[in-house]
């Protein structure tokens, strides 16, 4: 070894090893899933090694590109150490790196990042992140002129080129049914697949011809009325899913208060992604899923917005990440730890959010009031963490973040602990507007940002890309509640909440149930008054 840190290697040699050690120690995932489908046969085998090279020619051709000597290095390291990340999640939770993952990534705070932290994943830091980079930082380069590396930089993308052709044609027929019917394995292809979805995302942060916040609904009023003023609460979940909600016919009483409390549940929802970065100012805005943009969404106004210039009071609480760009503009507290939060153990609960909400209601005596509760919910991988013990119901429970090291069952009672304490909560939300009920028309709504995956075909968490996203991770639950003085259709309401609805309902719904007018306002997609 101390030879090779003595003699200097040529660029190719470096780039071809590099290459080689991605193949073989950074794609278990990759391979794994390859061979779900290919089995390992006699007959495979020759188009599985082939497989092979064409990755590392993939490789090859990346690594060319920036094989000058002053930035290879610098640029291999980076790359060797979010590789190592990138492969434990993808082998861990079946996570995919695509440009909403990174967006998730990017927003991702230090709290949720702890919930991650796992000595396994230290192992894979170190193992497939610091020692090749080490070894790498190590090794001298022979040098080159500028001329010369510019031509082995062509001979060497050309090469793999003709490497990556040769293997198509021996195996055609492998290749078109692979690219064309299995296009999610080539989502595992570490690093390749986290490079491009990193510039993916790049380019459209940064290319997008939005400046601004564009101003929606301008016209936005509540007429004059003698109707009692709206006290509503709307409770964003998090990381729940439809069949897990004792409501929707699941064998376990996740849900036994909510049960007894006269709730509308919605049984065919469907979230806007798969991912809170996505599906919470989603939900907000007026775009719906099919014409949903980001960065759009950022540079535009919400429903909160419109709310708040028809003279609505509204207040955004959370105990979850942030309001990913939603609550800007409105009154906002941030409930995750203790300076806030007078309801904290392990960490800091949902329901420390219902203290002093009646505080803030006494305090606003004119005009509707409008309160979004964030929850933290059953925010993974720990979901044990999620709920006080005394919620414990069903047990034994995964007491670890790497839920590679529990069964699946001790996985699902953790999580559907969690379920049993948004249940609490959100009866607890329900009697908060109770109380108020002689001197508002209250209803509170509440709609989970995503659903989970928990062991399904190797599945974990969320976040896969939605055109191919399990239905657990987009079907999600939603319920509603409307207090004495709160006038509904409550027919055509319990109609609708048997038919297929999206959180594209949410902007409409909220700005019928103030009483909004606006030419942004849309009745047929309104739950509660399109049939009004």
């Amino acid at each position: 070894m101390t030879s090779w840190f003595q003699t200097p290697q040529s660029n190719r040699f470096i780039t071809l090893m590099v290459a080689m050690f991605w193949v073989l120690f950074s794609n278990y995932a990759f391979f794994h899933h390859v061979g779900e489908i290919y089995a390992l046969t006699w007959e495979n085998l020759p188009f599985l090694l082939s497989l092979g090279v064409m990755l590392g020619s993939v490789f090859v051709v990346l690594l060319a590109v920036v094989s000058f000597k002053e930035s290879f290095k610098p640029i291999t390291i980076v790359v060797f150490m979010i590789g190592s990340f990138v492969a434990y999640f993808m082998d861990t939770y079946n996570a995919v790196i695509d440009a909403h993952m990174i967006q998730n990534v990017l927003e991702t705070n230090i709290h949720e990042s702890l919930d991650l932290f796992s000595p396994t994943l230290v192992g894979y830091v170190l193992v497939l992140g610091v020692l090749p980079s080490w070894i790498l930082y190590r090794t001298p380069i022979r040098a080159m002129s500028l001329k010369t590396t510019l031509i082995q930089m062509v001979k060497t993308i050309v090469g793999a080129i003709v490497v990556i052709a040769v293997m198509f044609g021996l195996f055609s027929k492998y290749y078109t049914s692979f690219f064309r019917e299995h296009p999610t394995l080539r989502l595992y292809a570490n690093p390749a697949v986290f490079i491009y979805s990193s510039v993916e995302y790049t380019y459209h942060a940064l290319s997008h011809p939005y400046e601004g916040i564009a101003v929606i609904g301008a016209d936005a009023h509540i007429p004059p009325s003698r109707a009692p003023r709206k006290l509503i609460i709307m409770v964003v979940g998090e990381a729940v899913r439809w069949d897990h909600f004792g409501l929707n016919g699941y064998a376990r009483p996740t849900t036994p208060l909510l049960s007894q409390a006269g709730v509308i549940n919605f049984t065919q929802f469907t979230s806007c992604g798969t991912e809170t970065a996505v599906s919470v100012p989603c939900m907000f805005s007026p775009f719906g899923r099919e014409n949903y943009n980001g960065e759009k969404a950022q540079h535009t106004q919400n429903v909160l917005d419109v709310l708040q210039r028809a003279g609505v009071n509204v207040l955004w609480r959370d105990n979850n990440s942030d309001s990913k760009g939603v609550a800007l503009r409105v009154a906002y507290e941030d409930y995750k730890t203790s300076d806030k939060n007078s309801v904290c153990d392990e960490e800091c609960r949902d329901e420390g959010m219902l203290v002093g909400l009646q505080d803030y209601i006494h305090t606003h005596p004119k005009g509707n009031i409008l309160i979004v509760l964030h929850q933290m919910g059953n925010h993974g991988p720990a979901y044990f963490k999620r709920y006080p013990k005394n919620y414990e119901t069903f047990t034994p429970v995964c007491q670890s973040n790497q839920l590679e090291q529990c069964s699946q069952q001790s996985i699902i009672n953790a999580y559907d602990n969690a379920i049993t304490y948004t249940d609490a909560f959100l009866n607890r939300t329900i009697a908060l507007l109770k109380e108020n009920d002689d001197h508002f028309a209250t209803a509170m709504m509440y709609v989970s940002d995503h659903g989970e995956s928990l062991g399904e075909k190797g599945l974990y968490l969320h976040g896969f890309p939605y055109a191919i996203a399990p239905e657990a991770q987009k079907h999600v639950p939603a319920v509603m509640w409307f207090g004495k003085n709160f006038t509904v259709d409550a027919r055509t309401l319990h109609e609708r909440a048997t038919q297929p609805q999206s959180q594209d309902t949410i902007f409409h719904t909220l700005l019928g149930m103030n009483g909004v007018q606006t030419q942004v306002y849309q009745r047929g997609l309104d739950l509660v008054n399109a049939g009004r």
